[in-house]
C-alpha cells in the first residue's frame, strides 16, 4: 500500500462524493425503470436489500447503496432504541433504521462527506422521517458523547478506515452499557497477507483495506467487546467475503457505591465506572443532577 493514511482518506471522500454527486443527478420522478446504479463490483449494492425494504425509499437513497450487506436486518433494531450508522452515505440504513426503531427512537447517520451528507438530508425529507439526525465527521472521532447509542451499525465501511483500532474504541464508547453491534464489511481469510488482500483489489474498492477474520476478532476484543461473532455470507473477491459482525458491549457492573455512572459519587475519590469516559461524560450520560466532587 503505497498512499499514506491522509491521501488514502482524501482518496475515499473523492471516491464517495462522486458517488453521491452521481445518485444526486438521478431523476427520481420520470425515469421509468429505476434509478442508474453507482457502478459496483458483484456483491455491493442495493441489490442486497430486499424489494420490500427498496420501495420504501427515494431512488437517490438506492442509487447511493455502495454497501456489501443490509445491517439493519441482523442488528435487530426495536421500538424506541437509539441507532448510529457509522458512514451513513446516501442515509438507506439511517432511513431503514428509523422505521425500526420508531417514532420513540432515534437514527443518527455519521459521514466525513459533504456531497454525500446533503444526498441523505434531501433523502430524508423525501421520506419525511423526523426522528433522524446526520452528523458530519470521521468515524474514528465520533461527535456524540459517551454511552448514548443503543445499536452501532456500519455497512462496508470500517474496512475504508486508516484507523480502525479508533473506529472500535470509539464505538465502544459511545455505546451504552449493554450496547451491541450489528454490522457488515469485508473480511480477509486468515491466511492472506496484506499484499495479496491488494492483489486482490483497491482500497476505495473496498478489499486492500480489509481485515482478516482474526484481526476483526482480536481488534474488537482489544477494544473492550464480548461476543464476538463473524459469520460469512457471500464472497465479494477471491478468498474475500462480506460478513456479518456481531459483538457486545458488557454491562456494567452494579458497585454498592456507584450512582450516575461513576463510583464514590460526591466525593473527591469518585471515579466513573467506565475506564474508556470521564466523569462528566459518565454523569451527563445518566442524567445526573450531581457534577461536583466534594
Amino acid at each position: 500500500m503505497s498512499e499514506q493514511p491522509a491521501e488514502l482518506r482524501n482518496t475515499v471522500r473523492q471516491r464517495y462524493a462522486a458517488a453521491a454527486t452521481a445518485a444526486g443527478r438521478e431523476d427520481t420522478t420520470d425515469g421509468c425503470c429505476g434509478p442508474e446504479q453507482v457502478e459496483v463490483g458483484d456483491g455491493f449494492g442495493s441489490s442486497l436489500y430486499a424489494a420490500s425494504e427498496r420501495r420504501q425509499l427515494p431512488t437517490a437513497a438506492i442509487a447511493a447503496s455502495l454497501g456489501c450487506g443490509n445491517p439493519t436486518a441482523v442488528a435487530e433494531l426495536g421500538e424506541g432504541e437509539r441507532v448510529l450508522d457509522l458512514g451513513s452515505g446516501g442515509g438507506i440504513d439511517v432511513l431503514l433504521s428509523a422505521r425500526r426503531v420508531g417514532p420513540t427512537g432515534k437514527a443518527y447517520g455519521l459521514d466525513m462527506t459533504e456531497e454525500m451528507l446533503a444526498l441523505a438530508l434531501s433523502n430524508t425529507e423525501k421520506a419525511g422521517a423526523t426522528n433522524v439526525e446526520f452528523l458530519k465527521g470521521t468515524i474514528e472521532n465520533i461527535p456524540l458523547p459517551a454511552n448514548t447509542i443503543d445499536v452501532v451499525i456500519s455497512n462496508c465501511v470500517i474496512n475504508l478506515s486508516v484507523d480502525k483500532p479508533a473506529v472500535f474504541a470509539e464505538t465502544f464508547r459511545v455505546l451504552t452499557p449493554g450496547g451491541r453491534i450489528g454490522i457488515t464489511d469485508v473480511v480477509a481469510e486468515d491466511h492472506l497477507s496484506s499484499q495479496e488482500r491488494a492483489d486482490r483489489g483497491s482500497y476505495v474498492g473496498c478489499i486492500a483495506g480489509s481485515l482478516t477474520f482474526a484481526e476483526y476478532r482480536e481488534q474488537l476484543r482489544a477494544a473492550g467487546f464480548t461476543d464476538v461473532e463473524i459469520t460469512s455470507t457471500h464472497q465479494v473477491a477471491d478468498l474475500m467475503h462480506s460478513a456479518i459482525i456481531r459483538a457486545t458491549k458488557p454491562a456494567m457492573p452494579e458497585a454498592e457505591d456507584a450512582c450516575c455512572g461513576v463510583t464514590a459519587c460526591c466525593t473527591t475519590a469518585e471515579q466513573s465506572a467506565d475506564p474508556r469516559t470521564t466523569i462528566t461524560e459518565a454523569k451527563d450520560a445518566a442524567g445526573c443532577a450531581c457534577r461536583d466532587a466534594h
